[in-house]
């Protein structure tokens, strides 16, 4: 199921070839590692003074090398602006293949240093906000640590389009039925309670629910748990407050602004927030770790799904 570890050498000189398949300049100049890091220090700085500092040169030296660079390549790599300096297509181009050359190299160094192989590359995960925000983060600052030359990208979403897509690699989801083209594993079971803060419960007259001020997620995620239990038991109920994310209603919860049903590893202590009363019964759902057939053969993957396996957890 997995590939070998990273062949630096060979990814480096993979990445640095195909800089010059990006361009076709009439010369034929031959790019080479520091031109490389010159368009990428611009692409980053946006200026030549920022540049320049990357570069640990001074201003004079980095607008030379690019005013040299682009008479070499008989076309232009930058725009000058008010805003600084912009880079054309070809620059952008050139300066997202140089991080991947950038990350070879890195690799490399921090394999010499080990002394044996290292996990690199860059893995897309996707998750929602709340998920990030109560689970993942407090798991990736356990373990990635260990894997400086593994880079994520990470994006928050509430669907499953992103892996259908491949848009992204791995996913974090609460779902009772993931969908059957993805593989993975259940990593616990998720309840939901009623919650309020403890300013806008001393504010109540009375403990009925309907008559309390109800805080939902809109109908960018209509069939959310929290809303079919609302509309079967409080049918008569018409939130006072939608968000497009479980993140943003736990938010105004804490906020004093009203009640909502909201997952449990977001209510956990020292949150400002207190149950009313017991978990909604026959309205749990799961947290899924998931990943597309294909990725099982990526090495980088692999180790990251691995990972999330055993360092997320359920409060």
């Amino acid at each position: 199921m997995l590939i070998p570890g990273c062949h630096y050498r060979l990814a480096l000189t993979q990445s640095i070839l195909a800089f010059t398949q990006v361009i076709n300049a009439p010369t034929h100049y031959r790019l080479d590692y520091p031109d490389l890091s010159l368009i990428l220090a611009l692409v980053r700085g946006g200026s030549l003074a920022r540049a320049a500092r990357l570069l640990q040169v001074d201003v004079s030296t980095v607008f030379r090398s690019v005013r040299r660079l682009e008479a070499a390549l008989g076309q232009p790599l930058f725009e000058k602006s008010r805003s600084g300096y912009l880079p054309t297509n070809l620059a952008q181009a050139l300066a997202e293949q140089a991080e991947r050359a950038e990350q070879a190299l890195e690799a490399a160094r921090i394999g010499v240093e080990q002394g044996g192989e290292v996990i690199c590359g860059t893995v897309r995960l996707t998750c929602t906000d709340s998920v990030l925000q109560a689970l993942l983060l407090p798991a990736l600052a356990r373990f990635m640590p260990a894997y400086p030359a593994l880079s994520l990208e990470l994006s928050t979403s509430n669907d499953f389009a992103n892996l259908s897509r491949r848009d992204a690699d791995i996913a974090l989801r609460l779902t009772r039925t993931p969908p059957e083209h993805l593989v993975g594993r259940q990593l616990g079971t998720v309840a939901y309670r009623v919650c309020a803060s403890t300013t806008y419960l001393r504010s109540l007259d009375g403990d009925e629910p309907a008559a309390m001020t109800w805080i939902a997620p809109d109908d960018f995620l209509p069939d959310h748990p929290t809303v079919t239990w609302r509309r079967q038991h409080l049918p008569g109920v018409v939130p006072a407050y939608r968000c497009n994310s479980m993140l943003s209603v736990t938010e105004l919860v804490r906020a004093g602004l009203g009640v909502a049903a909201l997952p449990d590893f977001l209510i956990g202590e020292n949150k400002g927030l207190t149950p009313i009363g017991e978990p909604l019964a026959g309205y749990d759902t799961a947290l899924w770790l998931l990943t597309r057939p294909d990725c099982r053969a990526l090495r980088s993957v692999v180790t990251l799904f691995d990972e999330l396996g055993r360092n997320l957890r359920l409060h």
